[in-house]
């Protein structure tokens, strides 16, 4: 099994959103292996429209007649972008205020555009094959919430966890909600459906609403399929096979007695749980849950102080900041590497953000995310990429963008960084000990920083847990697995259930 980067919850211009759909399929085929694009299309239990309503009504409505008339064309763009390069699918949106927003993604390019009143009877009567995914579910029940008394797992196999809207792990989880739909609702969060003894899948998406699927940090979800072909991710989709992470493409391995993430086992009253976990930073912490309750904890300050004198070391070079709000600030970078090679480069590339359009700002336009950021060549010797950034939203909200070398080699192994003309040459080991920052102009400026290099020792971690069924009501056990980093970063690995 190979692991494939995707987003399947993403929006641009071809209903309320920016960007057109042309440049949302090339951004995704820059640095993603599958995407859908999910156009609005209807809200069934729509708030009444009164004076107060009446923006809102019809800024949705407007936006669903917007997909309705296109979507033949909607469809055959999607349809023709699949290929070696991206996988896609076909998908659209349903709002409802009961039984919380899904979206319905399809392989099947004929999908029709159909109106109906919940997630069953549209996944039902499509006619094709078909899942819905059930998205920012931590908005309280009846406000686009989810509730679980509703969910059908055979209808929705996989629910997303993260995403723009904050994450829905639990009521602790990192990235609370903060967008003007409210707070997290501590009644509508994952573990809650655990609990009730759903199986789903978990996935990330980004949410994004300006013709940029999986710009870094908006979530992203990884699948475990044998070949990057649609018939094989959507079987890894229907397996729930798959896993989320917020930004940085947490690599992570998890198995019960053998089997994968997303598998329902027979009874056993051993449990052999093997996992495996390669990160992008400095491993924070590592927590294998059973039945939602921690039995292995690994700390990331255990690892800090180990060290290697050769192998696998990850450098991440990061550029933007400045003052540039409308016009994007250009970066042509390239690495070189001596007495060692190149064996992976990862990207972490944003886009423009956008969360919540108003039709009363169309500053966007189909050219708001026209923003090339890609990996021009890897070799062994030499890694380009060029990317397109903008001024920070806030202290706490960026919009860098960043690749992660991987390097083999050793203490003595020379770095040399281009940044747009300017060059700098570590050894690894300078690089172990700081990383370096510098500045284009003399104030305001757009910069870069190339930060302290990351030994494998500190990235990657393999673990094994034996388990015994202990005694109790329940119908099955489940575990799962989730992954943070010291920057911030997350992995929410898909449960595995054992019978009982």
């Amino acid at each position: 099994m190979q692991i494939y980067w995707g987003d399947l919850h993403n929006h641009c211009g071809i209903t309320y959103g920016y960007g057109s759909q042309a440049n949302a399929l090339a951004r995704a085929s820059d640095h993603l292996d599958f995407c859908a694009i999910t156009g609005h299309a209807m809200w069934p239990d729509i708030v009444e429209r009164n004076e107060e309503t009446s923006f809102i009504v019809d800024f949705h409505q407007a936006g669903f007649k917007k997909l309705r008339d296109h979507w033949d064309e909607v469809r055959k763009e999607i349809a023709e972008a699949n290929g070696p390069d991206l996988v896609t699918f076909q998908a659209y949106e349903m709002h409802s205020s009961k039984y919380g927003d899904h979206h319905i993604v399809s392989p099947d390019d004929g999908l029709p555009l159909i109106y109906r009143d919940s997630p069953g009877e549209l996944k039902k009567d499509v006619g094709v094959p078909a899942i819905t995914i059930v998205h920012h579910i931590g908005y309280p029940p009846s406000y686009r919430g989810i509730d679980w008394s509703l969910f059908d797992e055979k209808i929705t196999p996989l629910v997303e966890v993260c995403s723009k809207h904050g994450c829905a792990m639990s009521e602790t989880a990192p990235f609370p909600y903060y967008h003007d739909m409210g707070p997290r609702d501590s009644r509508n969060t994952v573990y809650e459906g655990l609990k009730r003894g759903y199986h789903f899948g978990f996935v990330g998406s980004t949410d994004h609403h300006a013709g940029y699927p999986g710009s870094y940090g908006d979530g992203k979800l990884a699948v475990f399929a044998e070949t990057k072909t649609r018939e094989k991710i959507w079987e890894a989709l229907l397996q729930r096979r798959t896993y989320a992470v917020t930004g940085d493409r947490i690599r992570c391995e998890f198995s019960v007695n053998g089997e994968a993430m997303g598998s329902i086992l027979p009874t056993s009253s051993r449990r052999e749980i093997q996992w495996r976990a390669e990160a992008c930073y400095p491993l924070n912490k590592i927590v294998l849950y059973r039945n939602l309750k921690p039995v292995q904890v690994i700390c990331g300050e255990s690892l800090l102080s180990l060290s290697q004198k050769k192998g696998r070391y990850k450098l991440r070079v990061e550029t933007g900041w400045g003052n540039n709000e409308e016009k994007a600030y250009e970066w042509q970078c390239q690495a070189q590497v001596a007495d060692g090679s190149f064996v992976g480069a990862e990207p972490c590339f944003r886009g423009r953000s956008v969360l919540s359009p108003k039709d009363t700002d169309t500053s966007g336009g189909d050219q708001v995310n026209d923003l090339p950021n890609r990996i021009l060549t890897l070799t062994s010797d030499t890694c380009s990429w060029q990317c397109f950034t903008l001024k920070n939203m806030t202290t706490l909200h960026p919009q860098t963008c960043a690749v992660i070398l991987e390097i083999e080699g050793d203490s003595s192994t020379a770095v040399s960084i281009t940044i747009n003309g300017r060059k700098e040459t570590r050894t690894m080991a300078q690089l172990l000990e700081a990383g370096y920052a510098g500045e284009m102009k003399p104030w305001h400026s757009q910069a870069y920083k190339v930060h302290t290099a990351v030994p494998a020792c500190q990235y990657q971690v393999t673990g094994n847990f034996s388990d015994v069924e202990e005694k109790g009501s329940q119908k099955e056990d489940f575990y799962h697995l989730e992954i943070s980093q010291l920057n911030g970063h997350w992995a929410f690995v898909t449960p595995i259930w054992v019978e009982r």
